[in-house]
C-alpha cells in the first residue's frame, strides 16, 4: 500500500554525465503560484503556460536550457507543471535524451502528488523515445532519481511510486524482460520493490504463458528479501497448476504456513480452479466442501470453477449436484453457473435438460445472452432439428435480443442444410444493417451451402467476393471447396484445387484428402476415389479412415471391412467415427460376426469402443435372436466400467420376453432399478406385453413349474413412479385383457385411455372391434369402425374379415331364435 508522504524538493544534483548551462533564473526564484485543485483531469491551455513564460521573461532562446528549472519550480502546481511540460515537448523545447533531467523533475512532482495516470503517460513516452534512441537506457533516469534520494537522506518513497508505475507500464506493453531486469537493478541499489508491483508482474506473466519465468522471478525475489503476501502465494499456486504440477501447488500451502501467512480465499480458489482445469474436479469439489466444513472463507467463484470443471469433463450429474448445493446454501447462481451447465447438456444432446435449465435461469431474473443461445442453436443443428433452429432464431430476433456473428453463422448452416442458402444470403443484409462484418466463417458456410445445392457458379462467386473483401481463405475454406467439387462429381477440378492452394501458401492437409475421397464416394465415383487414395504417398490414419467411410457411403461394406483389417494388421486403426460407421453398416446388414470382430480388434489395439458402439452390437444381436451372445457382450460391457442406459436394458428385456424367458427379463428389470436407472414407458410396455403373452400360454402353473406374472402390480408400479402410460402401453394391456377373456376390463381401460386425452390408434381400434365381434356386439363394433374411419384410419383386411364373420355369426344366432 502506498502511504501519504511529503518530501522537500531541493536543488537537483547532476552526475557528471548530465551537465547543462543555465541562464539566470532570478525571475523564477520570486515566482509563486498557489492552486488548490490538483486533479489529474485538470488541464491548462497553452495560453496559461504562455502567459507564465512571458510574465517571467522566459524566451525561446533560453527556455530549452531552462526547462528543468521551469518545471521544477512548479512543484506546488502539478497541473500547470504538466501543461507546461506538454507544451515544451510539443514545441520541441524539451529534447531527448539531453533534457532527461526535465523528465526526472516532472516524474518527482507527479510522484509527490500521487498522480499515477500522468506518471504512466510520461513513462509510456519515455519507453517510446528510448526505442528511437538505443543509446539511452531507462536506468540512467532512475540513477538520477536515486542520487536525488540519497541527497535527501535516503528518502526513496517517491522512488517506489515511480518504480511501480514504470514496471506496470512495461507489463502492459508485455515488456516482461525489461521489467524484470529493472526490478533486479533497483534492488541492487538497495530499493526493495513493493510487493503489489511484484504481484502484478508475476500474475501477468502467468496469464501470458510465461509460467517458468514467473516462478523463477518469484524465487529470486524471495532470496533478495521480498516478503510474499497471500496474493503472491495464490499467483504461485495458479502458476504451478498451469504447469500441471499439482503437488508443487499443494506444497505452497506449507510454505505459507512456515512463513506465518494465513491462506486467503484467493489461494484456495486458485488451487481448486487449477485442479478443475487439470481434470481433477472431483478433488477440487472435495476441497471446496472441506473448506466449507472448516468455515474457511471461499467465494462464489470457487463454485463456478467446479461447475465448469465437471462440465468440461462431461460429468454433468456432478455439475448439477454442485448447482443444487449452491441453491441449498442460499448462494445466488449467476449466468456463469448456468452457462457451462447448458453447454454441457447441449454438447451431450440432452436438449430437454438444457432448455429446462435455461427456463430456470430466466425464471430467476437472470438474463440470457447470445453465447448461451448459440449453444442451444448448435445443439439443435447437431440433432438434425434444422427447421427448429431457424424458427428459434427468428423468435429471438423478434424479441429484440442481440445475436452475434456466431449465432448468425449457426442459422446460416441450418438454412444451408435445408437447401435454403438464398435465405441465408438474404440475412447478410440484416447483419450489415446492424454493422456486423462477415468473417471468413460466414463466407465458408455460405460457400458450403451453395455446393450442397449444386450451385457451383454461385459458390465460386461467393469465394471471389470473400477475397475482394480482403479476407484470405484458410484451410477450412479450401477443404469445403474440395468437398463440394468432389460431391458434385468434379474430380479433376478438386485435384487441380490442390495446386492452386499451394500457390496461395496454403498446404493441403489430411482433412483436404479426406474431403475429396468421401466426396467422390458419395457421388458414386468410387473408382476415382480409389485412384486418388492410391496416388497419395503419405497416407495418414485420417486418409485411411476416409476411405473406410467412403466405402460405407457407397454401401461397399465388404471393401470397407477389408481395408479396416489391413490397417489394423499394421498396428493402426481407423478413427472412431469410421469404426462406428462401419459397425453400424455391419449391424444393419446383420453381419454380427464381423461386428464383434471389429470390437475385438479395437480392444486388441488398446482403443476402447464407445458406449454407443457396444449398445449397437447388443441391439443387432438381439434383433438377430442371438440372445446368449448378446447377454455375454452385455455383461462384458458392464465389466469394462460402462453403465448401460435405459435403451440397452429395454432392448435386452424385450428380447428375453420375446423368447419367453420371463424370469430373466424380470431379473434384468430389477437389476436396472437397483443401479438407479429409471425404467421408461417403453420398458414397462415390453414387460407388460411379455407377461400377458406368457400368461396366455399357461394357467396358474405350467407343466414346467413356471409361474404366471402379475400384470396389475406392474401397472400400479408404473403409475407410482409417475410414468404416464401412452397409447401403445394401453393397447398392449387392452389386447391382453381381450385375449384373456377379461373383456369388461378391456372396455374400462379403453374408456380410461380416452378420458386421459389419448387418441386410440389403428391397433387399439382393431383389438376392441375384434373383441366386440367375437362376443357378437356388432352394433358397438360398427360404431367403433365408423369412428375409426372418420379419423382417417383404414381398417386392415383381417379386421374387415373379422367384422364380416361377426355379422354372419350374429345373423345365424337370430335365425336360430
Amino acid at each position: 500500500m502506498w502511504f501519504s508522504f511529503k518530501f522537500p524538493i531541493t536543488k537537483f544534483t547532476h552526475s557528471s554525465k548530465f551537465k547543462f548551462k543555465f541562464a539566470s533564473t532570478a525571475a523564477l526564484a520570486h515566482f509563486n503560484v498557489s492552486h488548490t485543485d490538483f486533479s489529474e483531469s485538470e488541464d491548462y491551455s497553452s495560453s496559461s503556460s504562455s502567459s507564465y513564460c512571458s510574465s517571467n521573461n522566459i524566451t525561446n532562446d533560453n527556455i530549452k536550457e531552462e526547462s528543468f528549472h521551469i518545471v521544477k519550480s512548479l512543484q506546488n502546481d502539478p497541473s500547470l507543471a504538466f501543461s507546461l511540460f506538454t507544451q515544451l515537448k510539443q514545441q520541441q523545447f524539451v529534447g531527448f535524451p539531453e533534457n532527461i533531467s526535465t523528465y526526472a523533475a516532472i516524474i518527482r512532482i507527479f510522484c509527490y502528488w500521487g498522480l499515477n495516470r500522468r506518471l504512466d503517460s510520461v513513462f509510456h513516452d519515455l519507453i517510446a523515445l528510448s526505442k528511437q534512441h538505443p543509446s539511452f537506457e531507462i536506468h540512467d533516469l532512475f540513477e538520477l532519481l536515486l542520487d536525488d534520494g540519497a541527497v535527501n537522506g535516503g528518502n526513496h518513497n517517491y522512488m517506489l511510486r515511480a518504480i511501480d508505475v514504470y514496471v506496470k507500464a512495461c507489463v502492459v506493453l508485455k515488456m516482461f524482460d525489461e521489467a524484470t531486469d529493472f526490478l533486479f537493478r533497483t534492488r541492487r541499489r538497495g530499493v526493495v520493490p513493493n510487493i503489489l508491483t511484484c504481484n502484478f508482474l508475476i500474475n501477468r506473466m502467468v496469464e501470458n504463458g510465461k509460467v517458468d519465468m514467473a516462478l523463477a522471478i518469484y524465487r529470486q525475489l524471495k532470496r533478495l528479501g521480498l516478503c510474499p503476501n497471500h496474493y503472491t502465494y495464490g499467483i504461485v499456486i495458479k502458476a504451478f497448476c498451469k504447469k500441471c504440477e499439482l503437488e508443487e501447488a499443494a506444497y505452497v500451502f506449507k510454505e505459507m504456513e512456515e512463513a506465518g501467512v494465513r491462506p486467503h480465499s484467493y489461494c484456495y480458489t486458485a488451487y481448486i480452479e487449477g485442479l478443475c482445469k487439470n481434470m481433477r474436479s472431483t478433488l477440487g469439489y472435495a476441497i471446496l466442501q472441506a473448506c466449507r466444513r472448516e468455515n474457511v472463507p471461499v467465494d462464489l467463484y470457487a463454485y463456478i470453477v467446479v461447475v465448469r470443471g465437471f462440465c468440461s469433463e462431461m460429468k454433468l450429474d456432478e455439475a448439477e449436484s454442485v448447482y443444487l448445493d449452491m441453491e441449498k446454501k442460499g448462494l445466488v447462481c449467476q449466468v456463469d453457473v448456468y452457462s457451462p451447465l447448458i453447454y454441457g447438456y447441449c454438447k451431450s444432446h440432452n436438449l430437454l435438460k438444457a432448455l429446462a435449465l435455461h427456463e430456470a435461469m430466466l425464471s430467476r431474473g437472470i438474463k440470457t445472452n447470445c453465447v448461451i443461445v448459440s449453444y442451444i442453436l448448435q445443439c439443435l443443428v447437431e440433432m438434425g432439428l434444422t427447421m427448429e433452429v431457424v424458427e428459434l432464431f427468428k423468435e429471438l430476433k423478434e424479441s429484440g435480443m442481440f445475436l452475434d456473428g456466431v449465432a448468425y453463422n449457426i442459422v446460416f448452416s441450418a438454412l444451408c442444410k435445408l437447401e435454403k442458402v438464398d435465405d441465408a444470403v438474404d440475412m447478410v443484409e440484416d447483419m450489415k444493417a446492424k454493422r456486423m462484418v462477415l468473417d471468413i466463417k460466414h463466407y465458408t458456410t455460405l460457400i458450403n451451402g451453395y455446393f450442397l445445392r449444386g450451385k457451383l457458379v454461385d459458390a465460386f462467386a461467393m469465394f471471389k467476393e470473400m477475397k475482394e473483401k480482403g479476407l484470405k481463405p484458410d484451410i477450412v475454406t479450401y477443404n469445403v471447396i474440395a468437398a463440394g467439387l468432389s460431391r458434385n462429381g468434379q474430380a479433376h477440378d478438386a485435384i487441380d484445387l490442390l495446386d492452386y492452394m499451394e500457390t496461395q501458401g496454403v498446404k493441403p492437409n489430411s482433412i483436404t484428402h479426406k474431403m475429396i475421397i468421401e466426396g467422390l464416394c458419395s457421388a458414386g465415383k468410387v473408382v476415382e476415389a480409389e485412384a486418388y487414395f492410391n496416388s497419395l504417398e503419405d497416407r495418414s490414419i485420417e486418409v485411411y479412415s476416409a476411405m473406410v467411410n467412403g466405402y460405407c457411403e457407397a454401401n461397399l461394406i465388404g471393401k470397407s471391412y477389408e481395408l479396416f483389417l489391413n490397417l489394423s494388421n499394421q498396428g493402426d486403426i481407423s478413427k472412431e467415427g469410421s469404426c462406428f460407421k462401419l459397425l453400424d453398416k455391419l449391424c444393419m446388414a446383420g453381419d454380427i460376426h464381423k461386428a464383434i470382430m471389429l470390437l475385438d480388434t479395437m480392444l486388441a489395439l488398446n482403443v476402447e469402443p464407445s458406449k454407443i458402439m457396444y449398445s449397437k452390437v447388443i441391439a443387432a444381436m438381439c434383433h438377430d435372436g442371438k440372445l446368449e451372445h448378446a447377454r455375454s457382450l452385455f455383461d462384458f460391457f458392464i465389466k469394462k466400467g460402462f453403465m448401460p442406459d435405459v435403451i440397452t436394458y429395454t432392448i435386452m428385456i424385450n428380447t428375453y420376453c420375446r423368447m419367453n424367458y420371463l424370469q430373466e427379463a424380470h431379473e434384468l428389470f430389477e437389476d436396472m432399478k437397483r443401479k438407479g436407472i429409471k425404467p421408461d414407458v417403453l420398458t414397462y410396455t415390453v414387460l407388460l406385453d411379455g407377461n400377458l403373452k406368457a400368461n396366455l400360454r399357461r394357467h396358474f402353473l405350467s407343466p414346467s413349474g413356471k409361474r404366471t406374472w402379475d400384470v396389475s402390480s406392474l401397472w400400479k408400479e408404473m403409475q407410482q413412479m409417475e410414468i404416464t402410460p401412452d397409447v401403445v402401453s394401453y393397447t398392449v394391456l387392452i389386447d391382453g385383457q381381450i385375449r384373456a377373456a377379461n373383456f369388461q376390463d378391456a372396455i374400462s381401460l379403453f374408456d380410461e385411455m380416452v378420458d386421459r386425452g389419448l387418441q386410440p390408434d389403428t391397433v387399439t381400434y382393431s383389438a376392441m372391434i375384434s373383441g366386440f365381434c367375437i362376443r357378437g356386439h356388432m352394433e358397438k363394433a360398427d360404431t367403433l369402425l365408423k369412428e375409426m374411419s372418420s379419423k382417417g384410419m383404414t381398417p386392415g383386411s383381417d379386421l374387415i374379415s373379422a367384422f364380416e364373420r361377426g355379422i354372419v355369426k350374429a345373423r345365424k344366432v337370430q335365425f336360430r331364435k
